[in-house]
């Protein structure tokens, strides 16, 4: 036999059962490692169904879909997509109690009817939190960093120093007003000019607020004006995306998307150049201390603040940027929202007209007047009833397992808000509540003791837009005669009017979000007698 013969038959006869032993053994092992595999897919699967089932969120009633895992997540689109009439869906057929929709990344606890409502935000903080609610939402953590969680001294400053100074700065609102709507409507008294609304109530809105954040002349340097307008964008940007992902990788991917702090890096250049300066005046007087020509503004209430806490220059921008967040958001849409109702509904603009005129002669544009414009007082609340800032409010997050009245338990960890559009929209409580009545609280306001009850600042278990009770929005008085301020002046100084087909454009709701129409636009016309 040769060689290769030898080798051959070595190969075939000894080495192949050997191979196939070895197989035999490979596949085997592979069998018990599936079977282990299988056997750990099986436990996880079952403790998750039983963590699941055993979820005291599962007693809560669910709206919009299944409540299954997997399934759940069509209902979080479908809340996604139907979020107004989900709400109030819920709310009819749950009015008293509780329900439950889903959010992509967590349930949203819907609590109905006035004695919960109230039962919710009467609970101490320790209990459920306005704070941590609000951080759940926004993810301010992510979006604005932790500290303006842990340490919010900013909400005191606007609480105290900006409500008690309203009369001393509305002059300089108005001042900005003349100089900024022409800027932004540069309309004349023999055309119809089209204005994109939105776009420019952002500046105007964010020019106005700047004048008693930062003054002048930073107020109109329209460079960091698009900085604060592109910060406010970026946050509600960045929290609908990192809303939509489980919270062990919100914060890789805040990291991916936020562009909170490269606004703050190109906003430092505008706003440097003023802290140097106060800072030595600080320096020079101590302080606290008054000086011949000392600001009061916004940035001196906050450097006040910051300097005992030995913030960076970078982190007393970043809290001016997130005052801006809190003004522009809130203000530009419920303005947007005026307007789209004002211009579909111009009958109104003449009775508006007829009440801002005289009392703008007879006072000027002070504090007191605005306090004596009913209509166009209503004609704002009436706006936001009937619109609103968002689609719930009264947010809450339970720091512990919470028993309602009626026998409900609020899990610890849970997401609670009411639904402030389903109750702006209730015919118990309004009458003709799907009708726009823009003089509908000037009315209620003549009956006898009820003049202070409905007026726009005002919040109740029947008005929630700035939310209720404690943790009620504080700049809603700044807001309110902003916004009172705005409209009045655009009132008596131009005419306007839907284009194309006269319908308003339609609102965009999307979670618990509603914005307007961003693309909607009203045609303008400077009116010839103007204040």
């Amino acid at each position: 036999m040769s060689r290769a013969t030898r080798t051959y038959c070595s190969t075939r006869g000894v080495r192949r059962p050997h191979l196939s032993h070895y197989y035999c053994r490979q596949s085997a092992a592979m069998e018990d490692t599936q079977a282990v595999l299988y056997a750990v897919a099986a436990v996880l699967v079952a403790a998750y169904v039983i963590r699941w089932r055993t979820n005291p969120l599962n007693s809560i009633p669910t709206v919009g879909g299944p409540s299954a895992p997997i399934l759940c997540y069509l209902s979080a689109l479908n809340f996604l997509l139907h979020p107004r009439e989900l709400l109030t869906e819920g709310y009819q057929k749950f009015h008293g109690s509780v329900f439950k929709v889903a959010l992509i990344d967590q349930w949203l606890v819907v609590v109905s009817g006035s004695k919960l409502v109230d039962e919710v935000r009467r609970h101490a903080d320790e209990q459920l939190s306005f704070v941590e609610g609000v951080e759940d939402l926004i993810q301010t953590r992510y979006t604005l960093g932790p500290e303006m969680t842990s340490d919010p001294y900013h909400v005191d400053i606007i609480k105290e120093k900006l409500m008690r100074t309203l009369p001393v700065v509305l002059p300089d609102v108005i001042d900005e007003l003349t100089y900024a709507v022409p800027n932004y409507i540069p309309a004349n008294e023999t055309e119809w000019i089209s204005v994109n609304v939105l776009k420019t109530m952002l500046n105007v809105v964010a020019r106005v607020s700047n004048r008693v954040f930062v003054g002048l002349p930073v107020c109109r340097n329209q460079a960091y004006l698009d900085i604060a307008i592109a910060f406010t964008i970026d946050v509600i940007k960045d929290r609908t995306i990192i809303n939509i992902f489980p919270d062990f990788v919100k914060g890789f991917i805040a990291g991916l998307t936020t562009n909170v702090k490269t606004s703050t890096r190109r906003a430092i250049p505008h706003i440097k150049p003023l802290l140097d300066e106060r800072k030595a005046k600080i320096e020079e007087h101590g302080l606290g201390e008054p000086w011949e020509g000392k600001p009061n503004d916004m940035l001196e209430w906050i450097l006040e603040q910051a300097i005992p806490r030995r913030c960076t220059d970078e982190a007393i921008v970043q809290r001016i940027l997130l005052v801006n967040f809190a003004a522009i958001h809130t203000s530009s849409n419920s303005m947007t929202h005026a307007l789209f109702d004002l211009a579909a509904a111009p009958e109104y603009i003449q009775p508006l007209r007829e009440e801002i005129e005289p009392i703008v002669a007879a006072e000027g544009w002070t504090k007191a007047a605005m306090g004596k414009m009913w209509k166009l007082d209503s004609f704002l609340r009436e706006s936001q009833r009937f619109n609103g800032i968002g689609l719930t409010s009264v947010t809450r997050k339970a720091m512990k397992d919470v028993a309602l009245s009626d026998g409900t338990v609020l899990p610890k960890g849970s997401l609670i808000v009411t639904a402030s559009y389903p109750i702006h929209h209730d015919n118990t409580i309004y009458e003709n509540a799907n009708t726009f009545d823009p003089f509908r609280f000037s009315r209620m306001r003549e009956v006898e003791g009820e003049g202070m009850k409905y007026q726009f600042v005002n919040t109740s278990l029947e008005y929630v837009s700035f939310g209720h009770g404690k943790h009620a929005c504080p700049g809603r008085f700044f807001a309110a005669n902003e916004l009172k301020a705005i409209l009045a002046y655009i009132v008596v100084n131009y005419d306007l009017k839907i284009g194309g087909d006269g319908e308003r454009p339609p609102n965009i709701c999307f979670a618990t979000n509603i914005v307007p129409n961003p693309k909607g636009e009203i045609l303008f016309r400077k009116r010839k007698a103007t204040l």
